[in-house]
């Protein structure tokens, strides 16, 4: 019963955030079968960012503000879930769940079978998501300065192509990209070019460091920590001043914490990294 009751606040909490999200999404007032349709579409796209719902062969249909819900999910608070996020999109004023709960359900087909050999829209989306957390790191990052790479997702395996100058840099932008939430493998197709050079290398990291404000300095540390699979952003408090990086808070293991060390010493514009208030 525990466990039920924590899987349902999960389910709620999970309704409140998308309610809003689909709610925006409505125009005021339009003809009702274009409502009906867009209503569906707003309730069905919200299913497949769920990541509660997106296995589900969830169905959706509106009439003049009536959502019926049919398929099957695996628990109850699954389907109602379903039903909390129905009732949340603007215009809907019931909904009429015939969701079916069977544990023994095994969901959509996984990949590498016939049927899911073309992505769905949820993987769609979580490939675009994975690859623009990959590419916004390396845009912070002093390791991809004045080089050119490519980076392509696919059910979560990464690409990474292009041309870089030397093998530690080629080494660590793999490792950048392997430490990435929602990366499954990485196919490392970058080659090394005597004609690359990285910038950062070459130049003196007290001139670089002087132009980046220390708020956009945070802000990217954060948020390369938030991108991380390695790293427990909220665990770890930051702060910058001229430059120099000070983290603070509590990691589980030596190697998160040298990780987290890593990351911050590698962003734009830092001078140092100072990390003695962070402990594990």
């Amino acid at each position: 019963m525990k466990n039920y009751k924590q899987k349902l606040l999960i389910a709620t909490m999970m309704a409140a955030l998308y309610s809003p999200l689909t709610g925006v999404l409505a125009a005021e007032t339009i003809a009702t079968p274009a409502a009906n349709t867009w209503q569906e579409a707003q309730i069905w796209t919200t299913y497949q960012l769920s990541p509660y719902l997106r296995d589900s062969n969830l169905m959706v249909t509106v009439a003049n503000g009536k959502a019926t819900l049919t398929g099957t999910v695996t628990e109850e608070v699954s389907s109602e879930l379903a039903k909390a996020i129905a009732a949340g999109v603007k215009g809907i004023n019931d909904v009429d769940n015939q969701i079916e709960v069977d544990e023994a359900y095994q969901g959509t087909p996984t990949s590498g079978t016939a049927e899911a050999s073309e992505r769905g829209y949820a993987q769609l989306v979580d490939d675009a998501t994975v690859t623009a957390a990959i590419k916004s790191k390396m845009l912070w990052s002093t390791l991809s300065d004045g080089i050119s790479t490519d980076v392509d997702t696919v059910r979560g395996n990464v690409t990474l192509t292009g041309e870089v100058s030397d093998q530690t840099t080629k080494d660590a932008l793999v490792k950048l990209a392997k430490n990435t939430h929602g990366v499954t493998a990485i196919d490392n197709q970058l080659t090394i070019s005597k004609n690359k050079k990285n910038k950062a290398l070459e130049e003196d990291n007290e001139t670089t460091a002087s132009v980046f404000a220390d708020g956009w300095i945070t802000t990217k540390v954060k948020s390369t920590y938030m991108y991380s699979s390695n790293v427990d952003s909220d665990d770890i408090g930051v702060t910058t001043l001229n430059g120099v990086v000070s983290l603070d808070g509590q990691v589980s293991s030596g190697p998160e914490r040298a990780l987290a060390i890593e990351l911050a010493k590698n962003i734009h514009g830092v001078k140092s990294v100072t990390a003695t208030d962070l402990s594990f």
